[in-house]
């Protein structure tokens, strides 16, 4: 299958890049970037080298439908609106990650990201591209929008939570804690290494975007509307993001039965892994561990003091979060093995 890549010279499309040059099913036809055209794909992506001499070219819709079968696009939020668009109209299968297409509401747009959606009709032709929940509409999607890493990593540890109305969906709090990549490879005052180095610092601690993400998905989930209330801070990790859930029960239940309501949604999935365990230093999903692949481990511990389930999630900001998903995504829209292409190993020690 023949492959483009809009916005190839950041993290994420980097990352993207990295897993295609593998897939053994997929030929890169095509990359993009405005700053950098002409130029090799590994002088700006070194781990590149050797494994493609292709080169950025200038965005040509009518050159990259004549070119490839799948699209990704890898810009920033508020700029893949047209690019989107222009290639949706042309027929084009397309991989969004970006925030553009995520939410279904035009008004969400102005709540989260504080401008108008200019084709507020084309937000109901994507689906959310999240298999484990959405897999079948992915199937046939033309239009497939990533979801945000903070919001997945959170969405699966309490998804089954919602699903069995086992938890108060008025009071459920994420605390979530992200490594340096998730601030983008364009470097602003807060976040050099000279500033970055030795934090736990805490930002956009009520109205982060990707509350709006959460709500959506996990409101359908339920038949009704709930709320999150979330907090990430930047931690010193480059890759990475642990998420504390902290829910409240409304029945009595026991370890077991968590652990069986989890085995029943997620037995089958590839890319979700249940960590508990009663020995070792790996006792809880850790996102040192999760580190280059396309992993999402899950966990939870229960304070019945309190009535207080604790659900934790970690996966790879770039992968899961971002790139993985993406090529999670293309191999459903193509029906090949889910897997293919990201059967990895996490990187440890890293």
């Amino acid at each position: 299958m023949k492959v483009g890549v809009v916005g190839a010279s950041g993290f994420v499309g980097g990352e993207v890049l990295r897993l295609l040059v593998s897939h053994p099913k997929v030929e890169i036809t095509m990359v993009t970037s405005r700053q950098y055209v002409g130029e090799y794909l590994h002088r700006i992506q070194p781990s590149l080298k050797s494994f493609t001499d292709l080169t950025f070219s200038e965005l040509d819709y009518d050159k990259m439908s004549d070119n490839c079968d799948v699209v990704f696009t890898a810009v920033p939020h508020g700029t893949a609106t047209e690019i989107v668009k222009s290639l949706y109209d042309r027929g084009m299968k397309i991989i969004d990650l970006s925030a553009d297409y995520r939410l279904h509401n035009p008004e969400d747009y102005k709540k989260w990201y504080g401008w108008e959606h200019p084709y507020p009709d084309y937000l109901a032709k994507s689906v959310y591209g999240v298999p484990e929940i959405h897999r079948e509409k992915i199937k046939n999607a033309q239009l497939v929008s990533c979801p945000g890493c903070m919001a997945v990593t959170s969405m699966l540890a309490l998804y089954p939570l919602i699903k069995r109305n086992l938890i108060d969906v008025d009071h459920i709090i994420v605390d979530s804690k992200i490594g340096s990549s998730g601030a983008g490879a364009t470097s602003e005052s807060g976040t050099h290494h000279a500033m970055r180095s030795g934090v736990i610092r805490p930002y956009k601690p009520a109205k982060h975007r990707h509350t709006g993400e959460i709500e959506q998905e996990l409101s359908e989930v339920a038949g009704k509307k709930i709320k999150i209330s979330m907090s990430p801070h930047a931690v010193d990790i480059v890759r990475g993001i642990l998420c504390t859930n902290h829910t409240f029960l409304t029945k009595n239940v026991d370890e077991k039965e968590i652990w069986k309501i989890y085995r029943e949604d997620f037995q089958n999935e590839k890319f979700i892994r249940l960590i508990r365990d009663k020995k070792g230093f790996y006792k809880f999903p850790d996102p040192k561990f999760v580190v280059g692949s396309n992993f999402c481990d899950i966990g939870f511990d229960i304070d019945e003091d309190n009535n207080r389930l604790i659900a934790l999630s970690a996966s790879d900001n770039l992968m899961k979060g971002a790139a993985g998903s993406a090529i999670q995504n293309m191999n459903v829209m193509s029906g090949f093995d889910e897997s293919e292409g990201l059967r990895y190993t996490p990187l440890t020690p890293v």
